[in-house]
């Protein structure tokens, strides 16, 4: 016997569709005891790069929030975030939120996802430090234009 499947309807969320939102998440704070019990855990190689990468994020500004969000520390404008890293067994991933929308012109971003991209980073393995503090600086100045974009719609 043939199932009926039911009739898939699109979503038409009034003001959603084409719209650029922002991804938010609740109760960052300026310095989140679980996010230093993290980055205190684990392998010492890892967990170097781990910090390294998440001190710079924690730098980029005296708005940066912090908080602990699928199990991995996050940074955040407000309460956007736009920087994340997170620990496995042979590599550290240092990622954004809205990658996909980065220049990258050293090709450190991986991913596919619609916006998010990760930079994948093994103890002993050489890779451009360089490019990677300039993608944490972009993911921080794009957050804060998108915040500072939502913000100029609203008031229209």
């Amino acid at each position: 016997m043939r199932r009926h499947r039911p009739r898939r309807i699109a979503l038409d969320l009034r003001g959603l569709i084409g719209r650029d939102d922002v991804f938010r998440l609740s109760v960052g704070v300026k310095r989140d005891p679980a996010v230093d019990i993290w980055l205190t855990d684990g392998p010492v190689e890892l967990r170097s790069l781990a910090q390294k990468w998440f001190v710079q994020m924690r730098q980029c500004g005296d708005d940066v929030r912090e908080l602990m969000h699928d199990g991995c520390p996050v940074a955040c404008v407000e309460d956007a975030p736009f920087g994340y890293v997170n620990s496995f067994t042979n590599h550290v991933n240092v990622g954004f939120f809205y990658g996909a929308m980065l220049e990258d012109p050293a090709g450190l971003l991986e991913g596919s996802g619609k916006r998010m991209r990760h930079v994948k980073l093994s103890p002993g393995r050489e890779f451009n430090a360089a490019a990677l503090s300039d993608l944490v600086d972009a993911a921080y100045v794009d957050i804060r234009a998108r915040l500072d974009a939502r913000r100029s719609s609203q008031k229209e």
